[in-house]
């Protein structure tokens, strides 16, 4: 029953999407997600209780009934079933589940999903993650403990994607299929990640941008100087983030030499190189008629994010920023507690903030007009999912990749039923 008012909720997406500003532009150019993902667990044996706990399956069932499931190909085109209608699990499997951390309520949202998988397919997680994103090494060696109990199969989302490379090897080695989700990793060892439940990253990052040039495009038309839009990412080694950073940064330049005008990108060395070679006639920074300026802080805390954000904020002809994750778009909210720049009003003067995610500091700066709007995932669909394919892997039947979009939420309609369920606090 669930399961076909979850169908019946994609088909309703579609609409969402369209009159939210995904755009068919975003959607019809959306790069399909990569294939290959990453990973993490182990001594958080007091995180997993309380993650749980967090997220009980008969709290989650009615979320269930709203949530804005993932459109099939991340591309916002529902197309009536997907790989996972009619599963039924062999036996009462346990996975380990190893989030990057549960310093963000997005994990709790995630793991809520899985109550509602695992309700369904009578399986059971254990989920644990290391006390903040940046503590890599713990997540590998929880990821390694979680290897060395042989389970049916693992769920990964990798604090470092580089990090889990090895661990990933011990899977292909022992024949533990892991279903990577939220962040997939692109040189993952054959035989390891035999699917990856994540967001189309790249599709997400053109809706932000898309978004923010609908309301600078007069300012940057008209203005008489240089102006500067700022990114702060959170991360230029993780393969979802780099490519949520670079569909920002290529859509936006896309758009604004469009309209004839010229960018430069400057900042966080691998987005600078990035951009040049998608786009062999970007400008040099003291010529170009619009900046686009990419900081990536030493680590992913709101104190940092603040830091990098106040930075760019400062410029005097600063007229957006893009913060590309939950963190990195309360830093831009700390910074503008400071400064008082941001709104929603760029003719006026107002600095157009654009966030990612959610959370109850997001979604307050949004409904009072600080913020300008943001991207939302739906891990509660992609928690959901996972699940499912770890199911389907662990019964040794074939799984694939299963991409998810990421919608435009601002303050008229972050209230609509088939929103508001992943727009967590």
């Amino acid at each position: 029953m669930k399961k076909k008012i979850i169908a019946s909720l994609l088909a309703g997406m579609l609409v969402v999407s369209s009159l939210a500003g995904c755009g068919s532009t975003a959607a019809d150019n959306a790069a399909p997600a990569p294939a290959a993902e990453e990973a993490a667990p182990a001594a958080a044996e007091e995180a997993a209780p309380a993650a749980e706990e967090a997220a009980p399956a008969e709290e989650a069932a009615p979320a269930a009934e709203e949530a804005p499931a993932a459109v099939e190909g991340g591309s916002g085109e529902y197309t009536g079933g997907t790989q996972f209608d009619g599963v039924v699990a062999k036996e009462a499997y346990k996975f380990p589940v190893d989030v990057k951390s549960f310093q963000s309520t997005y994990w709790q949202a995630a793991l809520k999903g899985m109550d509602m998988a695992k309700a369904e397919l009578g399986v059971e997680y254990d989920a644990h993650g290391p006390n903040s994103e940046s503590d890599i090494a713990d997540q590998v060696n929880m990821l390694n403990s979680d290897i060395n109990s042989n389970p049916p199969g693992i769920a990964l989302a990798a604090c470092d994607t580089s990090s889990v490379l090895d661990s990933l090897k011990t899977c292909a080695d022992k024949k533990i299929p892991v279903v990577c989700f939220d962040t997939g990793v692109a040189d993952a060892p054959e035989g390891s990640v035999v699917a990856t439940v994540a967001t189309d990253n790249t599709q997400a990052g053109e809706v932000a941008a898309e978004n923010m040039y609908t309301a600078l495009k007069d300012v940057i038309a008209g203005a008489s100087g240089q102006v500067r839009i700022g990114e702060i990412n959170q991360d230029a080694t993780a393969l979802n983030i780099q490519q949520r950073g670079m569909g920002f940064v290529n859509k936006m330049i896309d758009q604004i030499t469009a309209d004839g005008k010229t960018v430069a990108v400057v900042g966080n060395e691998f987005y600078a190189n990035e951009a040049k070679k998608a786009h062999s006639d970007l400008a040099d920074e003291k010529s170009a008629d619009v900046v686009i300026e990419v900081a990536v802080p030493a680590q992913t805390t709101v104190e940092l994010c603040s830091t990098a954000a106040q930075a760019i904020m400062s410029k005097s002809d600063t007229i957006g920023i893009f913060g590309s994750n939950q963190t990195a778009a309360e830093g831009v909210l700390a910074a503008d507690a400071n400064l008082s720049i941001l709104g929603t009003d760029a003719a006026a003067g107002d600095v157009i903030g654009i966030g990612f995610d959610a959370g109850s500091i997001i979604k307050g700066a949004i409904s009072d007009g600080t913020m300008y709007g943001a991207v939302t995932q739906s891990p509660l669909m992609m928690g959901y999912y996972a699940i499912y394919a770890l199911t389907m892997a662990a019964n040794g039947d074939k799984v694939e990749d299963f991409p998810t979009a990421g919608y435009w939420y601002d303050a008229s309609n972050m209230n609509d039923a088939t929103i508001a369920p992943n727009l967590y606090d």
